[in-house]
Order: structure tokens, then sequence, then C-alpha cells
């Protein structure tokens, strides 16, 4: 993509420009909108906050720009692999692997599809800017940023080309400083048992959810609906996975869910209670079972034999994530009800996203933004590892290191320009939304 396109064009007017974040937030999220108002109005006002946060709710508008460009650093093989999909800052956290090591990687693999990929590193590269231009970073700053987050991206995947195995590379407690090890240390003093305490009421004689106003008890048909959907997502777990125990997926309880984030609103869910290892209580396990959502990019290509690969959503994601982080949650599966597909996977108290809020200096960002190129390469080379998808097939790394061959400073200044320029376009699609909201033209209520 030539840094002077969608992000910089002067033929877009504002009205013109207005109109389309109207007519593609609309396409993507109508269904939605229509079955729960209010957690769109929430969502809407949310993305209002500021113009990342906007960004955030936003990958549609994003695939909807970038798709339409050419991109002189794509080829026919780097422009279908697996991509996260929603590569901003915030996509990044840490979670108790399938060995028991505490990671720090890619996380939310919700909008995880395949396409090219320069698209996760384009959508983080506008991201940092925007997150720059919020902490007032001087431009130059946050280009230098950029370039260290491509350069590490690009280390990572010499490394990976250099050896035979995909899987041996990892951000944990041993190779990392800083405000990601600190996520890291986090993570490691959370325990179950405070996870439980803070989401149960147990005794002796009964375990069951809290009330609160995100928590919704069940009808006795829907119940019936949900344990049969349940039933349905136990066999999809792989067989290499699956605990060898009837007792652990005895269901103890459910209930509805809400209350996500800015990506997950509108979509229903439901929290599973299951009996784990043993009946002690400190083993219990929660189980989140969420509709799936249609991926943005999804919307913007055509590519009937990756459409065609998944049976619903909830198997999209779930095998998605399998390909792109190795050593996968045991417990993620897929299943369908009332004809929708949800994705299952257990709520861990191990993960820990990142946070950005006493990241203030150019330097402190910067050995954050290296590890997170690293991180980024990390899952889009061992995406074919811990998965038995046969979507992708080729070595990524290879792939890359080809279609950059003396071209990767011209790579590295061009995405630099692009997610510069691009946040540029948020800001003023930002101030757009705001007063299309306000007015509202964009689909759901202001009042």
């Amino acid at each position: 993509m030539a840094s002077t396109g969608t992000a910089g064009s002067a033929t877009n007017t504002a009205a013109t420009r207005r109109k389309q974040i109207i007519d593609v937030l609309g396409e993507a999220f109508e269904p939605l909108m229509r079955a729960d108002p209010a957690s769109f109005r929430a969502k809407y006002r949310k993305m209002a906050r500021d113009p990342h946060a906007f960004y955030r709710g936003t990958a549609c508008l994003f695939y909807a720009d970038v798709t339409s460009e050419d991109d002189p650093f794509v080829d026919e093989r780097t422009a279908s692999i697996w991509i996260h999909g929603d590569l901003h800052a915030e996509n990044f956290g840490t979670y108790m692997n399938s060995d028991g090591r505490l990671v720090f990687d890619v996380n939310d693999f919700d909008e995880a599809y395949v396409g090219h990929w320069t698209w996760d590193l384009r959508r983080f590269a506008a991201s940092l800017a925007l997150i720059g231009w919020q902490k007032a970073l001087p431009e130059d700053d946050v280009r230098r940023l950029i370039g260290r987050y491509l350069r590490a991206y690009l280390s990572q995947v010499d490394a990976y080309a250099d050896t035979e195995r995909d899987d041996d590379f990892a951000l944990h407690l041993d190779n990392t400083d800083g405000p990601v090890r600190d996520a890291l240390l986090e993570a490691r003093s959370a325990s179950r048992v405070d996870l439980l305490a803070s989401m149960l009421i147990r005794d002796a004689e009964e375990r069951r959810f809290r009330e609160d106003p995100t928590v919704r008890r069940l009808g006795k048909a829907e119940q019936r609906r949900v344990m049969k959907a349940f039933e349905g997502y136990l066999e999809t777990i792989p067989e290499d996975k699956r605990i060898d125990s009837a007792l652990f997926y005895e269901v103890v309880d459910i209930v509805g869910k809400s209350g996500f984030g800015i990506g997950s609103a509108g979509l229903p869910a439901y929290n599973v209670l299951v009996e784990g290892h043993s009946q002690s209580l400190d083993n219990d396990v929660v189980l989140s079972m969420k509709q799936a959502n249609v991926p943005a990019v999804s919307r913007f290509v055509d590519s009937e034999r990756v459409a065609s690969y998944f049976d619903h959503e909830g198997h999209r994601t779930a095998v998605s994530q399998r390909a792109l982080q190795v050593h996968t949650d045991p417990l993620l599966g897929h299943t369908t009800l009332g004809g929708e597909g949800y994705v299952v996977a257990e709520l861990s108290p191990y993960e820990k996203d990142l946070s950005w809020d006493d990241l203030t200096e150019p330097d402190d960002v910067a050995g954050v933004v290296g590890l997170l190129g690293r991180a980024t390469a990390k899952v889009h080379c061992s995406a074919d590892e811990d998965s038995d998808q046969d979507l992708v097939e080729l070595q990524v790394e290879e792939a890359v290191v080809a279609v950059l061959d003396g071209r990767r400073r011209a790579f590295v200044e061009d995405v630099t320009e692009f997610g510069i320029r691009y946040a540029d376009r948020v800001r003023e699609d930002h101030a757009l939304f705001v007063d299309a909201f306000r007015a509202g033209d964009i689909g759901v209520s202001a009042t």
C-alpha cells in the first residue's frame, strides 16, 4: 500500500467519509444492534471516549480502507497467511499455556482470519501512532517506535528462518523485563481461589454464580438448550487435550453473561461452572461460552476456499487460535446454539493485559514495542503449530524473507508512514463518528 493512499486522501470529503463510517458500521453491526441496542449504545459511547477506543471498535472500517489498496510488499504467498485480524497495542497480555508456563503473547483471537501478512503490522503501527499522540510524544519519536517494532518483527522472522523449529520461542519471566515482565509477575501472583471467590457463592452444600448486573439466571428451556450446546462443545475438544475424567466436565451452574469490552458488545454469552479435577471447591473451573462474530476482514475479501473451511464462526475462532497460539488452552472448543457458532474457553486467573498507563516516555515504550514485534512474528511464523488445520501450509518466515529481499528499509519506511497518516485519519474519523452518533445517524439512538 502506498503511504499516500487512503490515510491521506484529500478527495475524501468530511461528508463522504462520515457517510462511509455510518454505512460500514451499520453493515457490520446491524444484526447485533437490533438484538441488543443497549449494549451497542454502551459500545459506541466507549468508542467515543478517544480516538484509540474508536479505532479498537472499528476494525471493519480499517479493512474497508486497506483492502481497497494494492500493497507492494505482498505477493501470492504472503497474501494468505493466518493473521490476528485486530492487532492493536492493547491486544497483548499473559496466559498460562498448556505446559504450565506463563507466557506473554498476542491475545483475543475473535477477528483472526487468513489475509495479507502486512495487515496486522499496519494495524499495529497506526495503533501505536494513536497512543503516541495521546501521550503527546513527538512525531519523530513515534516514527522511531514504529520502526523499532517492525525491525524486531523482522529480526524474529529471521530467527525462525534459521531454525527448523517454530515452537521454541516464547516471551516469559526469564527473557523479559520492564512492563512486560511486570505483567507476567502480576499473573503469577494471581490464583484460581481468588478468581472463584470473586465470581461464586460457595459453601459445603451449594455453589453458584454471584448475582450482579452482568449475570442473568436462565429459564428451564434456555438451560436445556445451553446444556445441549455444552455437550456439543465437549465433542470438539481435540483428543490429545481431552481430560480423562468424566467428573471434570460435570456442570455445576450456568448463567447468561453480559458486560464485555468494546469488541464483544451485543454478543450473547454464558458462563459455565464445571467440577474440575476433583470435588474440592478450589478446583472448580469457569468456562466462557460466547457467540463468535463475523471477522471484520472477511467482509472485504473474496475467498470461498477460506470461508468454506469453517463450519461456523465459533469453529473459525477456535481453529484460528490453535493455529496462532502455541500450546493453546486445552479447554478451547466450539459449539452451536440457536443456529449460531459459539467459542468456548476457560476464564483463567492468569490472563493479564499489558497496561499502557504508566508508559509515558519513548525509552520506556521502546523496550515494550520491541517485545511486541517479536510476539507478532511468533504468531505469524508458528501458525501451523499446535493445530490440525491445513488451510495455510507455507512457511511464513521463508515467504516474508523472500518478498522483502533487498527492500527491508523501504518496507519499514512505508509501514511507518502508513501508521502516522492512518492515525491522522482515525482522529478525523473519531470526530465524525461522535458527531454522527450524537445526531442519531449511526444506527443506534444516542438518547
